[in-house]
């Protein structure tokens, strides 16, 4: 194995990790935020892609560029309901929460897509189940206003449109990951610029300039060029191991920057949660939408 491309892939998934706390100290709104990673996203990845020369062997396909377009209107509000949900609650449970995804898919598979569900399915959907009702902690809401309020509905709408980006991604094999990244960022421009506030930028501090800008440039465009780099040369059961990385760093953050702790119930929803989700990767390896090439890759992004 290549230990490049496994250093490159670790340390954009750390990187990736510490999105929450970054996104906690810019000092403006999910949508805004989501707005100027979209912008950044585009002119960066957009350079590498024309400077690789990629875009001179791009094979467009309708069928592909249209599940393209709709995979990015899922991540870009994957992107917003994940940053709504920073807002509101924990990182810690935040991202615990996002990481639900591959669970979703096995249940929208199973529903929409008439995919068999095995035991194995059934006990992991369990699990996590079980787990995110510890880690949020029902009995403290006294009403729907307060349980809507505390950003599980965020968290879970997040890993919703994650599973859906998944799932519709899984067929597109001909466009690069560069070319699928370059329009579905430039369609999250679209999306959110009637939505936009821009006075929120006035008056910003420069450390809130400092961490807006780190989010869009760091966090999106120096490490999706350091996570397409690594792709290709490293198999799907080491990036299914690396991919956890992300969460690890997020809640170290949390815990010993942000001084989040989580209650002994909280603490074992946790594992309840990452334990189901690793024994789904482990054995059921063919809902990683991730493959060697570029088919998959939002399985990994944040």
């Amino acid at each position: 194995m290549n230990r490049v491309p496994m250093l490159q892939m670790s340390l954009a998934m750390a990187i990736f990790g510490s999105i929450g706390f970054f996104t906690g100290k810019t000092g403006i709104p999910a949508v805004e935020l989501v707005f100027v990673r979209c912008i950044c996203a585009t002119l960066f990845l957009g350079f590498c892609w024309f400077i690789t020369g990629q875009h001179k062997v791009e094979v467009w396909c309708k069928r592909e560029v249209l599940q393209t377009i709709v995979c990015g209107i899922f991540l870009v509000l994957n992107w917003v309901f994940l940053f709504k949900a920073f807002e509101e609650m924990s990182i810690t449970v935040a991202i615990t929460l996002y990481n639900l995804a591959p669970i979703f898919v096995l249940i929208i598979g199973s529903i929409f897509l008439k995919e068999k569900m095995t035991l194995t399915s059934l006990l992991a959907i369990v699990t996590c189940f079980l787990g995110s009702v510890f880690i949020i902690g029902i009995q403290h809401f006294n009403s729907l206003a307060d349980f809507v309020g505390s950003g599980f509905v965020w968290a879970i709408l997040s890993a919703v449109c994650y599973a859906m980006t998944m799932l519709i991604g899984k067929g597109i094999t001909n466009l690069s990951a560069y070319a699928m990244t370059f329009v579905q960022t430039a369609i999250g421009i679209l999306m959110l610029f009637p939505f936009m506030n821009f006075a929120v930028f006035i008056g910003l501090s420069d450390s809130n300039w400092l961490y807006i800008i780190g989010t869009g440039l760091i966090h999106t465009g120096f490490v999706y060029y350091l996570f397409f780099n690594s792709l290709r040369k490293l198999s799907t059961i080491v990036i299914s191991a690396l991919v956890f990385v992300d969460p690890v760093v997020a809640i170290l953050l949390d815990t010993l920057i942000l001084d989040f702790r989580p209650s002994i119930l909280q603490s074992f929803g946790i594992l309840l949660i990452f334990g189901g989700i690793v024994y789904t990767i482990v054995k059921q390896e063919k809902i990683v939408v991730a493959s060697d090439g570029d088919g998959g890759l939002e399985r990994y992004l944040l």
